[in-house]
């Protein structure tokens, strides 16, 4: 969904209905799909030509633990000092979604759409569902969320939830929270999902979009003694990635932050560590992006968290309809808080949701790596008009 939702914004953001069928028809779906395709295409062979110029001995094949100095692959033995397992994560289908894995669709197999389907039912309102949901009701595609939780994306600050949530249903998101989907019956190219609450969601195409799960069978992880279940490998130093001895987790598969960012900088600091250079990794400092219409973006602890954890939080926020870049790009939606130690001013987190957030959350990071209070972001001098001129009007509330 990241990879081409830039090409869709100007449509999903008009709320003119004078522009009519003819404009919400005008993209080619097909082509979108071979721009995609493309796209990842380009970065691969990018990443080929690193290995070779590297000299990295790249070995395309299902690896497999001998012992913890050799795996097997296609057939062959290969020793090693130390490894790094990176096996990612696949879409979890929950019972009885499970048994129809080939009439439904995940993140990855929603792109095998030969046209756009005129409803999509999305089971899950968590990140990947909440970004897909934009991306196809920005297709003129009638799109339903259905979710559990009392809230969609549950896990983020409530007044970035409240402002999403306004504005998917108001570009015409269905969004049913609170229930749960527990079974789906096929009619021809109708599918017709049973919610707990007795209601029915008619779709012709279903995305289940509930989460990630880790299947390491063919690894023989025993051969090594170390376990994993659904959720990964659980690392005995989340600091360093270190499973045991000289064996490594990085990514999806140790379920600390299922974020591509987040196994680049594990993958890196693993790899330190093996090379006798000591490096740390920080979970707190990964910052997390939803790319929506609104933006999310987060970074730290919210104000709530603080408060969780003992400490007296304050929340300085400013509202995107008072920036200028925000009024003249016409997209005033969300806002920009920071959370300060309501005692030393220190900079605990930071959330925001509008224009452009996904790049300007690492203002706050950067502050908070340099150990930065508040009222400091507030002496910073940034260009005007810019987006980011929000930071500084939060931190002088």
């Amino acid at each position: 969904a990241h990879n081409f939702s830039t090409v869709l914004k100007t449509k999903a953001l008009s709320s003119q209905p004078e522009l009519g069928d003819a404009f919400y028809n005008s993209f080619d779906f097909p082509k979108i799909q071979l721009r995609r395709q493309g796209v990842i295409d380009r970065l691969q062979r990018g990443l080929l030509s690193l290995f070779k110029n590297l000299k990295i001995n790249f070995i395309e094949g299902e690896a497999s633990f001998v012992s913890d100095k050799e795996i097997k692959v296609n057939g062959q033995t290969i020793a090693f000092d130390a490894a790094i397992v990176a096996a990612g994560t696949k879409a979890f289908f929950p019972p009885p979604f499970n048994q129809y894995q080939d009439k439904l669709h995940d993140n990855s197999t929603i792109f095998n759409l030969q046209k756009v389907p005129a409803r999509l039912a999305i089971i899950g309102g968590g990140v990947i569902g909440c970004e897909f949901a934009c991306m196809f009701n920005a297709f003129g595609c009638k799109v339903t969320i259905i979710e559990m939780m009392p809230s969609i994306i549950p896990f983020e600050d409530e007044a970035v939830v409240r402002v999403l949530k306004s504005s998917l249903e108001k570009r015409g998101v269905e969004i049913k929270n609170g229930v749960c989907a527990k079974d789906v019956k096929f009619n021809g190219d109708i599918k017709t999902i049973m919610l707990d609450n007795g209601e029915t969601v008619e779709a012709e195409e279903v995305l289940v979009a509930v989460g990630r799960a880790v299947d390491l069978t063919s690894l023989n992880l025993d051969a090594v003694g170390i376990s994993w279940d659904r959720k990964g490998i659980k690392v005995a130093d989340t600091k360093t990635l270190k499973v045991k001895d000289n064996i490594y987790a990085v990514g999806d598969v140790n379920g600390l932050t299922l974020l591509a960012h987040a196994a680049t900088a594990q993958g890196e600091v693993a790899a330190k560590n093996i090379m006798g250079v000591e490096a740390a990794y920080n979970n707190d400092m990964v910052p997390k992006a939803i790319y929506t219409w609104p933006e999310v973006s987060s970074i730290g602890i919210t104000k709530k968290e603080a408060e969780t954890k003992g400490i007296e939080a304050k929340v300085y926020k400013t509202f995107m309809m008072a920036n200028g870049r925000a009024l003249t790009q016409d997209a005033t939606e969300g806002f920009v808080q920071l959370v300060g130690d309501a005692k030393t001013d220190k900079i605990l987190g930071a959330q925001m949701v509008g224009p452009g957030v996904s790049e300007l959350i690492h203002i706050p990071q950067m502050a908070m790596l340099a150990g930065y209070k508040v009222k400091e972001l507030e002496e910073v001098i940034f260009a005007h008009p810019s987006l980011s001129e929000a930071i500084r009007e939060a931190a002088a509330k």
